[in-house]
């Protein structure tokens, strides 16, 4: 059984990442695109990692083009657009897919374990995982949960796992 320490991503800048890097730490990975109506959660999602980065929270955005291809960019461009329209400081990675048959292995293991209302298929950009220190998922979030709206469950996380 794959756990999500145990799987790896590519940095928008090209670099391979173990997820196990983020091991002992508060992980909410999120599905993003550049030009859509939910770009904007992209300020909020910089605020809380911001916040609660010295807590032990990180964000991991996963750009994806398959959804009104609202990612039509490469990295430069991705890069550009998080950075100076948002000032996205949270680790971004290459551009995947999150359905169908290329699924990248994060969100293939996430929606396994976290299937939602649509049968393990993800509805849009802007889906959130968060996943709890110890690499076990804890909760998924719809595309429409601004992450202000997420606070609570991820400050009741970083509480009840300080220990681990």
């Amino acid at each position: 059984m794959t756990t999500f320490h145990q799987l790896n991503a590519t940095s928008l800048k090209g670099q391979p990442i173990p997820m196990s890097d983020y091991a002992g730490k508060l992980v909410l990975v999120v599905n993003t695109a550049s030009h859509c109506g939910f770009t904007p959660q992209y300020a909020g999602l910089e605020s809380l990692y911001k916040k609660y980065a010295d807590q032990g929270l990180v964000v991991l955005g996963f750009p994806c083009n398959q959804f009104g291809k609202q990612e039509p960019g490469g990295a430069e461009e991705i890069a550009q657009t998080c950075h100076i329209n948002y000032g996205v400081s949270f680790p971004m990675f290459e551009k995947v897919e999150v359905n169908g048959a290329s699924t990248h292995p994060v969100f293939r293991y996430l929606k396994d374990e976290l299937p939602g209302v649509f049968g393990g298929r993800i509805k849009w950009n802007f889906t959130k995982f968060l996943i709890g220190r110890d690499g076990k998922p804890l909760k998924r979030f719809a595309p429409i949960t601004p992450p202000e709206k997420m606070e609570a469950t991820i400050l009741a996380a970083l509480e009840s796992q300080k220990l681990l």
